[in-house]
């Protein structure tokens, strides 16, 4: 069976935007500050870290998991508002991430709005497992340090694809894959981790 939780970017690995990739970092600061950059912050040790990776939106998301957390675990409910404003973080730290990760080159919208990256996520259709996300913390910690490691060595290969895309205009077509499933990944835990979904994510760039 599928995760219910799926990633798509558009290919781009030919003809890059040498300028905005220079750039980029500088370029994406207000997303950075709105929707955070990559990692899942809030399952740092930093009291800051919700605002240095989640943004101020992911921290926002992430008071709104431990409200969901007391109502899925004691009634078994997701409150439909949370879930919504939930999926709108998700999807808006999706597509800021892809630029900032240099998967793709159009400027991200602030919010809604078609782009190059996106998510899907599945609702729920069977009753909410209340033991998992009792534990929900607890059970994704092996996921959170092999993800550790795998955002390490996106780091390399991004720096390599950053020379690349300056000196050629193009993204290699293996390290755009990887970085692709790196992003795939690490939406799929901050999914679990945030409570949109109750299976346990693969150990899986695909």
């Amino acid at each position: 069976m599928s995760y219910p939780v799926s990633l798509a970017v558009e290919p781009a690995t030919e003809n890059r935007n040498r300028l905005t990739t220079v750039f980029r970092l500088i370029l994406a600061i207000p997303h950075l500050i709105l929707v955070g950059g990559v990692g899942i912050g809030f399952a740092s040790h930093n009291h800051n870290a919700s605002f240095s990776e989640g943004g101020l939106l992911g921290a926002v998301a992430f008071v709104l998991a431990v409200v969901s957390w007391f109502t899925i675990v004691i009634a078994g409910t997701h409150i439909v508002g949370i879930r919504q404003f939930t999926l709108f973080y998700l999807r808006w730290r999706v597509r800021a991430q892809a630029y900032f990760m240099l998967l793709a080159d159009p400027y991200p919208p602030f919010g809604d709005a078609p782009y190059p990256a996106s998510i899907d996520v599945v609702d729920p259709v069977d009753a909410r497992n209340r033991l998992t996300v009792f534990f929900r913390i607890l059970l994704a910690i092996p996921q959170l340090i092999v993800l550790a490691f795998v955002l390490l060595a996106w780091c390399i290969t991004t720096i390599i694809a950053w020379f690349s895309i300056l000196f050629t205009g193009a993204y290699p077509s293996g390290l755009f894959e990887f970085g692709v499933g790196v992003l795939r990944w690490q939406t799929r835990v901050e999914a679990y981790l945030l409570l949109l979904v109750d299976e346990y994510p693969p150990f899986s760039l695909d």
